[in-house]
């Protein structure tokens, strides 16, 4: 009686926690496994949603799709734009944690403490509507130009080819470097102070103690923060959207917005579903290397 107790209860405890988590896997089931499955799906058939018979037609969509200059130009345009994203995330994010954990005032620090983290108290869609007001021709950014005498004429900053990229680019800056800056303070305030008074003992400058001792505690999170920020700029959507539409002409179309457009501009929604298998294996990879970074520091 006593063995049947001891089973009864052992078999409980194993199914127990899986009970406990099953709604949430029901509900991951429902809400990303199915869609990601139903994109496959249409992506190997013609005229999906539009006709009530599509056509199988395997990976022509996907080879049409890599084939499209289109394309190419926006994977180069994401690159581009990401890769500036992350460098200048990190760059700033470090700067401004190694500010605020500096011997300041108090009042002053938890002053910059919000103004620094205030991009990432606003939605993407609020960043980008304020932002065009800011770059409108009539807008602040041109009133201070010419207050200074930078410019003659109003700019228009989104609707030039030539820099449109570049100001979308640090629009996406300003909005994503406090993630970095937050993750930089947390572990610049878990290094041990003993190993910046070693340092000093050693006659170690503070350019030597940055290099020889914050630095070297910092790469587990510069590398992992560095890789999962690669990974959601890549798919940075509302930003460009909102602004830029992908325009002028295709000089800002980013994966995200070329997707959109495939879809819901020009209803070819096969293409557009090959187009998201292309770009959901770029985010697979980013995101091996990220699990195996995690793992690393395990």
């Amino acid at each position: 009686m006593v063995g049947k107790k001891i089973s009864y209860y052992k078999i409980q405890n194993n199914i127990l926690p899986y009970v406990y988590i099953l709604p949430a896997i029901l509900l991951l089931c429902i809400l990303m496994l199915y869609p990601i499955l139903t994109v496959i799906w249409y992506s190997l058939f013609n005229n999906v949603i539009s006709t009530k018979d599509p056509v199988f037609t395997g990976f022509a969509h996907h080879i049409k799709i890599v084939k499209d200059p289109v394309f190419r130009a926006a994977f180069g345009h994401t690159v581009y734009f990401t890769v500036l994203s992350v460098v200048f995330h990190l760059l700033i994010g470090l700067v401004f944690a190694l500010l605020l954990n500096s011997k300041i005032n108090p009042l002053l620090r938890s002053l910059l403490r919000v103004a620094y983290i205030l991009p990432w108290a606003f939605t993407a869609v609020v960043i980008a509507i304020v932002w065009r007001l800011i770059l409108n021709p009539m807008g602040v950014m041109n009133y201070i130009l010419r207050f200074f005498h930078i410019i003659q004429e109003n700019m228009e900053f989104l609707g030039n080819s030539k820099i449109a990229l570049n100001v979308v680019t640090v629009i996406n800056i300003w909005a994503g470097y406090p993630f970095v800056m937050v993750s930089m303070m947390a572990g610049l305030q878990g290094i041990p102070n003993d190993m910046y008074e070693a340092a000093t003992i050693d006659g170690a400058s503070s350019w030597q103690q940055f290099r020889a001792v914050t630095i070297p505690f910092l790469l587990p999170i510069i590398m992992s923060t560095s890789l999962l920020d690669f990974i959601w700029t890549t798919q940075a959507f509302a930003a460009v959207w909102m602004t830029t539409g992908g325009g002028p002409g295709r000089t800002t179309e980013v994966l995200s917005t070329y997707t959109y457009k495939l879809a819901f501009n020009q209803y070819q929604y096969s293409a557009a579903s090959a187009a998201a298998m292309l770009i959901l294996i770029y985010s697979m990879i980013l995101a091996f290397f990220y699990v195996k970074n995690q793992k690393n520091r395990l």
